[in-house]
């Protein structure tokens, strides 16, 4: 490989301090304290089953409530994937895969198409509501699947077909996006230059 894909972004307000390292050609490793152990969970997940290595460390004002720091690690966790995809040459940039857990199951589509979108639909009414580990609700999943898409230049499809447990429904949805953005992100030996009939992705 000629060029690695590899990022670092680092992101302070008066709300969060974030600090993110990744390498989309990695084996998965991670180490992640964003201080919302939940997410850190969710964000070990999607290290492991993307083989992307990560590293996250964010504070913020979970004192108020966690979503000031999710979203703002989901922000900085965008930026850094849309930086070390760089020009997105040789990339297969589609990917999709269809992930249980237990009695949850998760469909997720990734296309690396530059275009910033989100559909995400199926998880069970009143799921946004709930605790999942006494801090993270469930609504917490979609602000971050959105935060990544739109600054990583993604359209991604999250679908729930079935599912009880908040916290199996949420690890399936995220390991399901992961495994869609590891095939999305592969770099494919037939593909030549970007692949797209504009050229540019």
């Amino acid at each position: 490989m000629t060029n690695a894909r590899i990022a670092s972004r680092t992101r302070t307000t008066s709300e969060s301090s974030i600090e993110l390292e990744l390498d989309l050609d990695g084996t998965g490793s991670s180490s992640i304290d964003t201080s919302v152990p939940f997410f850190d969970h969710m964000l070990t997940a999607f290290a492991k089953h993307s083989l992307t290595d990560l590293r996250v460390k964010a504070t913020g004002d979970t004192h108020i409530d966690v979503h000031h720091t999710v979203e703002d690690t989901a922000i900085v966790l965008g930026q850094a994937i849309r930086e070390a995809l760089g020009d997105k040459t040789g990339i297969s940039r589609y990917g999709d895969a269809l992930v249980p857990l237990d009695e949850a199951l998760a469909q997720a589509v990734v296309d690396i198409s530059g275009r910033p979108y989100l559909v995400h639909t199926g998880e069970p009414a009143g799921f946004e509501m709930h605790l999942i580990g006494g801090h993270f609700t469930g609504s917490m999943v979609r602000h971050a699947f959105e935060a990544i898409t739109f600054h990583a230049g993604l359209t991604v499809h999250v679908n729930v077909l079935g599912g009880r447990d908040p916290h199996h429904i949420a690890e399936a949805e995220f390991k399901a996006f992961a495994r869609a953005f590891r095939q999305a992100k592969s770099l494919d030996p037939l593909v030549v230059g970007v692949p797209s009939t504009k050229g540019a992705l």
